[in-house]
């Protein structure tokens, strides 16, 4: 069974209502059975398709996976790239800024982490927390030494928007296939995630007091996350809004996102020219007829 994933896609400049957008859809699964056997199906398809796209060394890849705490980004990379050769898989997750990263422009710290050709980037979380958790608490910006007048109003996000526009429009010149995920969970499902992690000792780790205090700020960063998307999803840098409320589900709509992506970009092993096609053939000869 396959999910029109085309549904979930924000297209470049629509207005975006998050509470209009459902955080759980039809099961494209009817049993866990069959997830995992769609799942192992993904992951057999992905992991073929990578060793062609590390081969092929024309493309470069990066999937951005942001969304609120618990909605499930660890463990959609987890299964959904269990297959990948470590290889040719990068996977980078940003937290609070040190002072180095603080003294250079906001795009900075993960420009350094963009995925070489014939590799696949990973950012969980990404430079769209600089106009998401930045602007839901704007005091962020002063840790940032921009100067006063170059961050004063509305006008620093409208800008920051274009910087990413360009930078991403610039990578996709360049050979880099930008995939952005937003994992949509509602407050209720989040708050039940809440408590599992509390009640399961081997899942306190995964807690923290901090993730409450941003629960508290759940309306703004809705409102964050709609004018992101409204200014930041285009035709080559899309933004696609995934229903989490059942991580399965979320999974496998991610996993059939990344197949469709590479399968489209007609990746081939590289071909050898005739002279080394001649140099094999010596090789081989001569491989043949060694003696012990």
């Amino acid at each position: 069974m396959r999910f029109d994933h085309d549904a979930l896609r924000i297209r470049e400049g629509e207005e975006v209502d998050l509470a209009g957008c459902p955080t759980l859809v039809d099961l494209v699964y009817s049993s866990k059975q069959e997830y995992r056997e769609m799942l192992a199906d993904h992951v057999e398809q992905l992991s073929k398709l990578q060793q062609v796209h590390y081969a092929d060394n024309r493309y470069a890849l990066l999937l951005i996976f942001q969304a609120m705490d618990a909605a499930g980004k660890d463990g959609i990379i987890r299964h959904v790239m269990s297959g990948i050769n470590p290889q040719g898989c990068q996977v980078f997750s940003f937290k609070h800024p040190s002072a180095e990263e603080l003294d250079h422009d906001f795009l900075w710290r993960s420009n350094r982490c963009l995925p070489e050709r014939g590799r696949i980037g990973i950012f969980n979380r990404s430079y769209y927390e600089e106009v998401l958790i930045v602007r839901v608490h704007p005091e962020i910006l002063a840790m940032q030494g921009v100067p006063d007048r170059l961050i004063n109003g509305k006008k620093v996000w409208e800008e920051r928007y274009q910087s990413i526009v360009a930078m991403e429009n610039h990578l996709y010149r360049n050979g880099t296939r930008i995939i952005k995920f937003f994992l949509h969970l509602s407050r209720e499902e989040q708050r039940k995630r809440f408590l599992a992690r509390i009640d399961a000792p081997e899942k306190n780790w995964k807690f923290s007091v901090a993730d409450i205090k941003e629960r508290k700020y759940w309306k703004h960063y809705m409102q964050a996350y709609e004018a992101c998307f409204r200014a930041t999803s285009t035709k080559h840098a899309p933004w696609y809004v995934v229903p989490a409320d059942d991580k399965q589900n979320a999974r496998l709509i991610v996993s059939q996102i990344i197949v469709h992506t590479l399968t489209e970009l007609g990746l081939s092993y590289p071909s050898a020219s005739e002279e080394r096609l001649k140099e094999l053939a010596d090789i081989r000869h001569s491989l043949m007829n060694e003696r012990g």
